[in-house]
């Protein structure tokens, strides 16, 4: 079974801001920083969501509610968590993704 992937209009200005923190943190690095970080952020996210369209049942729960999930993305010493729901027997919204260092999702 295949599942279409949708980020809500919240997810996606969640990923935009990971990208401009990203950009704007190695800009702002004393000497430059790498700028290739944050492209290489969005796609460990792209990358993790992808895996939702063949196994979104393997993530973890987020609540009492089965069909709502948490994925974790790996990226660097750390990450990001991508809170999803199971909308249906062909489809998987993303509502929210943070890093995995914040303190819970906004």
């Amino acid at each position: 079974m295949t599942y279409k992937v949708r980020l809500t209009r919240d997810a996606q200005e969640d990923v935009r801001e990971l990208f401009d923190f990203l950009l704007h943190r190695e800009l702002t690095r004393p000497g430059g920083g790498d700028l290739r970080v944050a492209d290489k952020a969005i796609a460990a996210l792209e990358n993790g969501f992808a895996t939702l369209q063949s196994s979104p049942f393997t993530c973890r729960k987020a609540s009492n509610n089965p069909l709502l999930r948490e994925l974790i993305v790996p990226f660097g010493a750390t990450g990001y968590v991508a809170l999803f729901e199971i909308t249906d027997s062909q489809t998987v919204t993303i509502a929210a993704v943070r890093h995995q260092r914040e303190s819970d999702y906004h």
